[in-house]
């Protein structure tokens, strides 16, 4: 029976995935066919809805300005331009679409006079058909009136994702509730009975057996560790960067220990640093989409790029000052022990100048035609006076070492603040703070190596860093979202995202550690899985993403419901195959 449990695991999160997709099969919500409105002849993409703009003011010409509420400090875009009422009964109309992602702010202004006429604030429904009414209040009154009309109302596109959720919630209680059953000896001699031995013996070790946890599925490098086998929580959500400095730290202890010298471990740094860049520029590169590779437009940065230059800096920073883990009188060390902080303090020294020289380059470097330490999205975006100036530093940075060419061409800031400039997410300057936060994941890793043998002391520890880098976070944004002293910011890997980050990250070990590691209630099943093989899984998915069957057309490409669809087939095929791989033990390490 041993083993069982795991697979009985595996077999749960395959039925989940199995329900979201029956769930989305079946539940309503999508758009069936584009709307379109025959005289005006507007086809609806989706996420957006019809506008019919019915302008009755005689000789007055309406311009419509329009962008979503979400825009900040940004200049309204022109969206139409409504003639004038012919006569009565015959308004001027225009037909047009908006968006539904966001609320959206639409203004009317008098074209010959540029004067404002009416404005209205408000969130459109997916595929619904609206009426906006201008007209004065009564005959030989100057006064107008503004009125919005729901001609067909919008349909819920959040429907299919919520249904499928509940589904897949009554379908892992429910499989849950027969492990328990089958984990009962009174339950398998009824089996037992009702069928012959040889099919109990089947049913017992097969895919809903009992979840006995004899036999320790994790790598022996794992079970020769310094540490405990009490850290299945970190595998829950690995590869991210916080967890990757958990990671390093764990592992290298252990190399460490069993006598590996600093200078070989120096070189499989260096090595796996190089794999990681090199697989993020030749392998995964965006700009395949554009034909075959040249040079002249490869992107430099990336995201396995990123994660090769922040494994290198934080495993050579931890390589060089690393010192033996305390294994003598862990159990006496008081919960308010800072043993874990004071030993690593040029670790420490380091990174906070690191940080220190990140806050200088933004808030201090010059930059042409820009305000010294914007932080803004350029474009539309406050006001239009910035509109070259996407990422202040940090873009400025990367475009004069890089190159417009080796950024990345499409930024998300493009799609809300228009705006016109290369910009990588994973530049230059956001590598720094990731080099921070991947520290604090290592930090979360000296914790529960350094105080292995006192569940409350490492309880209290994660609740304190999660706190104070919270209260952090706090201070540096004011507690809002764009007025802060630093906003938090991921395109630009600001300060305040890693502490927003962080503080998650160890209140989610804070929940995860005692229900993974101490009580072994849950196994981290199915994120699990595709932890073990996460590069394999990452490279994988970005090479045959737009194959069969990860991929296939849709009937309907503008339908929430065939999207979740597709997108649940390959998130559930990408568990299953890091499922089997980790059956077969077959692991991709660089």
């Amino acid at each position: 029976m041993a083993g069982a449990g795991s697979a009985g695991r595996a077999l749960a999160a395959l039925l989940l995935a199995a329900s979201v997709l029956s769930a989305a099969l079946l539940a309503p919500g999508g758009s069936s066919t584009p709307d379109l409105d025959k005289k005006k002849h507007v086809e609806l993409k989706m996420d957006q809805a019809l506008l019919l703009i019915h302008n009755e003011l005689p000789e007055t010409n309406l311009t419509v300005y329009w962008n979503f509420d979400r825009c900040y400090h940004c200049l309204l875009q022109v969206l139409a331009t409504v003639p004038q009422s012919r006569k009565a009964g015959r308004p001027g109309v225009a037909a047009v679409a908006v968006g539904t992602q966001h609320g959206s702010i639409l203004q009317l202004n008098d074209t010959a006079e540029d004067k404002e006429v009416c404005r209205l604030e408000y969130k459109f429904g997916e595929f619904g058909n609206y009426s906006f009414l201008v007209k004065h209040v009564r005959d030989g009154v100057s006064e107008i009136a503004c009125d919005l009309v729901v001609n067909k109302e919008p349909v819920d596109s959040n429907l299919p994702v919520c249904i499928a959720f509940l589904v897949g919630v009554a379908l892992v209680i429910v499989v849950s509730f027969l492990r328990f059953l089958l984990s009962l000896e009174d339950f398998q001699n009824w089996i037992s009975k009702a069928i012959n031995s040889r099919e109990t013996d089947r049913l017992i070790n097969s895919e809903l057996g009992s979840p006995s946890r004899a036999s320790d599925p994790q790598p022996e490098a794992w079970r020769r560790s310094a540490a405990p086998l009490r850290l299945r929580c970190v595998d829950t959500f690995r590869g991210f960067v916080f967890i990757m400095g958990a990671s390093i730290f764990l592992s290298m202890a252990s190399i460490l220990q069993r006598g590996c010298s600093k200078l070989r471990l120096l070189g499989k740094i260096v090595w796996r640093s190089f794999l990681l860049i090199c697989i993020g520029i030749f392998v995964v590169n965006p700009n395949y989409c554009l034909g075959p590779l040249s040079w002249e437009k490869a992107r430099i940065p990336g995201v396995l790029q990123r994660l090769g230059a922040t494994y290198f800096v934080v495993a050579v920073l931890e390589l060089l000052f690393a010192k033996p883990v305390p294994e003598t009188c862990a159990s006496e060390r008081s919960c308010f022990s800072l043993l874990d902080i004071t030993a690593s303090w040029p670790q420490w020294l380091f990174v906070l100048i690191l940080e220190g020289v990140w806050l200088a380059l933004t808030f201090f470097l010059p930059v042409p035609g820009c305000p010294t330490g914007y932080l803004g999205p350029g474009g539309i975006g406050d006001g239009g006076r910035y509109r070259n100036c996407t990422g202040g530093a940090a873009g400025y940075v990367d475009r004069l070492l890089l190159g417009d060419q080796h950024l990345y061409q499409h930024p998300s800031s493009a799609v809300l603040y228009h705006t016109e400039v290369a910009y990588d997410p994973e530049g230059i300057l956001g590598t720094i703070n990731s080099i921070v936060m991947a520290f604090l994941g290592v930090q979360a890793g000296k914790i529960l190596l350094y105080y292995k043998d006192q569940t409350r002391g490492i309880l209290i520890r994660f609740a304190a860093w999660g706190c104070l880098l919270g209260l952090v976070s706090v201070a540096l944004t004011k507690a809002s979202e764009n007025e802060g002293f630093i906003p938090v910011n991921k395109n630009l890997w600001s300060v305040s995202y890693v502490t927003t980050l962080s503080s998650l990250a160890f209140l989610i070990l804070l929940a995860l550690y005692p229900v993974v590691d101490v009580k072994g209630l849950w196994t981290g099943a199915p994120f699990f899985y595709p932890g073990m093989n996460s590069i394999l899984v990452y490279v994988g998915h970005e090479v045959f993403a737009s194959y069969f069957p990860f991929q296939w057309k849709l009937g309907d490409q503008q339908s929430h419901k065939e999207h979740l669809v597709q997108n649940t087939v390959a998130t559930a095929l990408w568990v299953l195959i890091a499922y089997v791989l980790y059956k077969k033990k077959v692991f991709w390490k660089i």
